[in-house]
Order: C-alpha cells, then structure tokens, then sequence
C-alpha cells in the first residue's frame, strides 16, 4: 500500500464482523452494523505540540485496535477499505 499517514493520523483495515448470529441466522449486510475493531496498517510520525516537538504516537502498525463507532474517513484502495483517523479516535489496543 503506498499511503502514507500525516501528523497524528492511523490507517486502520477493519476487521469483519460475524454473518451469523449466535442462534445461526444469516444476517444481510443492510442489518450488520459498521465494524469497531480493527488493524493498524500504517502509522503518521504524531502531531507537534506548542513547543515544537513531536509527539510519540501510542498505536504502531500491527496492532489490534477498537475505535469509535463513526471514526474516520473511508478510503477504497486496490480493492481493500480502509479508514484514516485521528489517533484520538482510538480508544484501546486489543491485547492478545
């Protein structure tokens, strides 16, 4: 993927819910709801602060993550979606 994330911005790949409901109805994609969970793919440098020194970011590629429900932008590349956010928009790392 050549995308690459600015100042303190994360590319996620959401992860797919479930088709089917523990009781085993198949559910239509107009009933599922939009995913929170997800995967870290590319992580921006951080913002600055007044100061001028950047901010360490707290998420790194590779991680597992749970965002708000209507975070970020949606962006289609080479067929796969993804979602750019704002770190802050992150609000915990899955620990597996």
């Amino acid at each position: 993927m050549n995308l690459k994330p600015l100042s303190d911005r994360v590319i996620v790949q959401p992860l797919e819910e479930e088709e089917r409901t523990a009781g085993g109805i198949l559910l239509p994609d107009t009933a599922k709801e939009r995913p929170q969970q997800g995967k870290v793919v590319a992580v921006g440098p951080g913002r600055v602060n007044e100061e001028g020194k950047r901010l360490e970011m707290t998420v790194k590629e590779g991680d597992r993550v749970v965002y708000s429900k209507y975070a970020g932008t949606e962006v289609v590349i080479d067929g796969d979606e993804y979602l750019i956010m704002s770190e802050g928009d992150i609000l915990a790392i899955i620990q597996e």
